[in-house]
């Protein structure tokens, strides 16, 4: 069971990062003079939204959750296996139940994507009645 752990809203500027390392199920692999696996960029967004989602967890009920409805992410360098990733999601407006994030992804010192995610707050029984509709 979820409990909000603050009535306050999230305050703008404040942010959530999380870390993970790069493994061989997160990679796209080319094959050109030798094999080449980095970093694929639908992981790499799944892992900034991650930072948000988890940014707003401390804020939802149990009958709400947050669904992402808007992700434009600049992928800038590539990444090997291995490679520790820092993903942050820094609140830049709120609205009712919409929160904006500016992302970041960082390998050490390198910036390696950049962009905006958007998401919602809503009743999980809202998704769920619109799930079951024919």
């Amino acid at each position: 069971m979820k409990l909000a752990m603050t009535t306050q809203a999230p305050r703008t500027g404040s942010s959530k990062t999380i870390t993970f390392e790069v493994q061989k199920s997160h990679t796209i692999t080319f094959t050109h003079e030798v094999e080449i696996s980095v970093l694929s960029t639908p992981s790499l967004i799944w892992f900034l939204e991650q930072a948000a989602l988890q940014f707003l967890e401390p804020w939802l009920d149990d009958k709400s959750l947050s669904v992402g409805t808007h992700v434009d992410v600049e992928h800038l360098a590539p990444t090997p296996i291995g490679a520790i990733v820092n993903c942050t999601a820094r609140l830049i407006y709120q609205d009712g139940p919409v929160y904006r994030f500016s992302v970041e992804a960082h390998a050490g010192q390198e910036k390696i994507a950049k962009g905006l995610h958007s998401r919602r707050i809503i009743k999980a029984s809202q998704l769920i009645k619109r799930l079951q509709a024919p």
